[in-house]
């Protein structure tokens, strides 16, 4: 009874550590019958930033393991029929012809244009034409963000800032992230979003008086506080140097959208010419 219980188990880890090799030379990780997973598949499916904060061994164990359970429970949907029954051959239908029409309009907005862009110029322009539809929703801060791992760090940084110390010296000195940190302090950040990792960093943030520091508070296993430096209120206009990535973005956006929807007017109209078109609408 006890080896029924751990058989499972002991295969997997074996199954983990055997050195299979597809026709590609591409190692084989897991292997249900004919479906294999290779390690370059594997990977993909696995986001980079998930290895930073847990053990890579027992991230690679869950993902082999849910698709060896995946595939199990697939070959048995096969081996039942399950695709060939009309509801979900519909259904099948369905989603393959929305990913062909999805895939298709890419594909033609690509073709179309290759060499489109969108000037910061335009962009510029875009913006003082429609400078009224550019309102801040909510009130936008300008902040710093302390963090370190000792709280020595934090007490000297916060006092050599009170006294009056260069910021960037006391980030270079003191601080966890020094790029990061001195990054982070020259952005404007809407309110709801802003320390969004520390909430109650957030709430100094959100009670504070301009230049005022917070107190040091800890945060799991790090040491924070704030120091508000600029604010722009809800109903103010935006800086353009904020809007102008995002407005070439959207202009960029727009002119593709123009483009397609002319390439599929000409479709239809020569759809029409050629007699391929009918509707029956009731009267």
């Amino acid at each position: 009874m006890k080896i029924a219980r751990f058989l499972p188990v002991f295969l997997f880890l074996v199954l983990l550590s055997c050195d299979f090799k597809s026709s590609n030379d591409e190692y084989v990780i897991a292997k249900v019958n004919n479906d294999v997973l290779l390690h370059s598949e594997l990977m993909q499916k696995i986001p980079p930033q998930q290895f930073v904060f847990a053990d890579s061994t027992q991230i690679m164990r869950s993902y082999v393991q849910q698709w060896v359970q995946d595939r199990i429970l697939l070959q048995e949907a096969y081996r039942l029929r399950i695709h060939r029954e009309k509801d979900v051959l519909d259904r099948i239908n369905k989603l393959t012809e929305a990913y062909i029409l999805q895939v298709s309009k890419d594909y033609i907005t690509k073709e179309l244009n290759p060499d489109i862009t969108v000037s910061l110029d335009e962009a510029r322009d875009y913006y003082q034409e429609n400078k009224n539809n550019f309102l801040l929703d909510e009130r936008f801060i300008r902040f710093r963000f302390f963090k370190s791992t000792r709280l020595n760090d934090a007490s000297r940084a916060r006092q050599e800032l009170l006294r009056g110390s260069d910021w960037e010296n006391v980030v270079r000195k003191y601080a966890l992230l020094p790029e990061y940190t001195l990054d982070h302090s020259e952005r404007f950040w809407p309110i709801t979003r802003a320390a969004s990792d520390s909430p109650i960093m957030n709430r100094y943030l959100q009670r504070i008086g301009l230049s005022e520091i917070s107190v040091i508070e800890k945060v799991g296993n790090e040491y924070h506080f704030v120091q508000l430096l600029e604010e722009k209120p809800k109903g103010e206009h935006p800086d353009l140097e904020w809007l102008l990535s995002e407005i070439q973005q959207w202009l960029l956006l727009e002119k593709k959208r123009t483009s397609f929807k002319s390439y599929q007017q000409n479709l239809y109209l020569q759809a029409e010419a050629n007699n391929e078109i009918e509707i029956n609408l009731p009267n």
